[in-house]
C-alpha cells in the first residue's frame, strides 16, 4: 500500500493492496466455503495434519522475532512476563492492556541510539490529510465496539478491525488476537480456525488474508463470500488509514526517540503473545499423542533447518497427517 500510494495516491494504493492481496484471499474463502458446506472435502487426516504444521510455524515465527525485537535480558524477560500474563489473563483486553504496559515500560527502560537515516518518501499527501487519516484510525478503535452492539456484521467487522490496529512486529501475531475473539464465541470452531491457519500458510500474499478464511467459516450469518470480504476488508482497513496517516509524518516520528523506545516494548510484548498463542491455542490443541509431536518436530526441521517453503511443508504435514491416520490406530 505504501509503494502503490507513492506511486499513484490513493487509488494506487487500493490497487497495490488488491493486488497483493485477493488472489490467496479468493482461494481461502472457496476451501472454507467447501470445508463449512462439504466437511469431507478434506478428510480428518489431512485436518489434523494442518492443525500440526501450525505448531511448527509459528514455534519458528516466535524463535526468528525473539531474536530480532527481544535480543537483550530485559526484552526477553517483558516477553516471558507478557506470555504468562496473557495465559492467566485470556481475553482480548488482556492483550490490549499488556501491549499499552508494554508501550510505557519502553519509554521508562529504554532509550534508543541509533535512530537511522534514509533518503525522504515521495509521498503526495498533506500533513493535514495524514492528521485527518490517523484521527479515523483511532476514531474507529473506540467507537466500533458501541457499533457493533445491535448486529453480527458490524461485530465482526469490529473484531476484525481491533486485530488489524493491534498487530505489531508480524502477521502471525494476529493469530491470538483473532483465536480469543472468534472461538469463544462459537464463531469458528478450533479445528477449522487452526487447519484454516495452517492453509493459510501455503499461499501466497500476506498472511492477514486468513481473516477471509474465517469470514467466510464463520457458523452464523454473514458468512460466504460476504463474510470473507467484510473480515477481509476490516483487518486491512487499519492498515490503509496508518499507512497514509503515518507517511506523511514518518520523518519526524522515524527521528522520535520516545515512540522509539515505546516501540521497543511493544515489539517484546507482541513476542510474549505468539510465544502464549504457540501453548494455547496451538499446542494443547494440535499435540496429542507422540507421532504429533516428532510431525512438528519434522515440520520445525524442514522450515527452519533445509529451508523449504512454507507451501511444501504445510502440503507434506497434510498429506503426513492423513498417512497417519490409515496406519496407525
Amino acid at each position: 500500500m505504501a509503494l502503490g500510494l507513492s506511486r499513484g495516491g490513493y487509488l494506487g494504493a487500493l490497487a497495490a493492496w488488491a493486488g497483493f492481496t485477493l488472489p490467496s484471499a479468493v482461494v481461502l474463502i472457496v476451501l472454507a466455503m467447501g470445508l463449512s458446506s462439504h466437511g469431507y472435502v478434506v478428510v480428518p487426516g489431512v485436518l489434523h495434519g494442518l492443525k500440526v504444521v501450525v505448531v511448527a510455524v509459528v514455534a519458528q515465527a516466535v524463535w526468528s522475532m525473539a531474536r530480532n525485537l527481544c535480543p537483550d535480558a530485559v526484552r526477553a524477560s517483558m516477553m516471558i512476563v507478557t506470555a504468562c500474563f496473557v495465559l492467566l489473563v485470556p481475553s482480548v483486553w488482556g492483550q490490549m492492556a499488556v501491549l499499552v504496559l508494554a508501550g510505557l515500560a519502553g519509554l521508562w527502560l529504554f532509550m534508543p541510539t541509533d535512530i537511522g537515516v534514509h533518503d525522504p518518501l515521495p509521498v503526495r499527501i498533506s500533513h493535514r490529510a495524514g492528521v485527518f487519516w490517523l484521527s479515523c484510525f483511532f476514531v474507529l478503535l473506540i467507537v466500533l465496539p458501541a457499533l457493533a452492539l445491535p448486529g453480527r456484521l458490524m461485530a465482526e467487522f469490529n473484531v476484525f478491525y481491533r486485530a488489524g490496529s493491534l498487530v505489531f512486529g508480524g502477521g502471525h501475531v494476529v493469530l491470538p488476537l483473532l483465536q480469543t475473539a472468534v472461538v469463544p464465541s462459537g464463531w469458528v470452531s478450533n479445528e477449522i480456525f487452526l487447519a484454516g491457519y495452517g492453509i493459510t500458510q501455503a499461499m501466497p500474499g500476506p498472511l492477514f488474508t486468513f481473516a477471509a478464511f474465517l469470514g467466510a467459516s464463520m457458523r452464523q450469518s454473514p458468512s460466504g463470500w460476504l463474510g470473507g470480504l467484510v473480515c477481509l476488508l476490516a483487518i486491512f482497513l487499519p492498515s490503509f488509514l496508518l499507512v497514509t496517516g503515518a507517511l506523511p509524518l514518518w520523518a519526524g516520528l522515524r527521528h522520535n526517540r520516545r515512540i522509539q523506545a515505546a516501540l521497543m516494548g511493544v515489539n517484546a510484548a507482541v513476542v510474549g503473545l505468539l510465544l502464549a498463542a504457540l501453548y494455547q491455542p496451538v499446542w494443547v490443541n494440535a499435540i496429542g499423542q507422540t507421532r504429533d509431536f516428532a510431525l512438528a518436530l519434522l515440520a520445525l526441521l524442514a522450515l527452519v533447518v533445509w529451508k523449504l517453503p512454507p507451501w511444501l511443508v504445510v502440503l507434506g504435514s497434510g498429506g503426513a497427517g492423513w498417512l497417519l491416520s490409515r496406519i496407525m490406530i
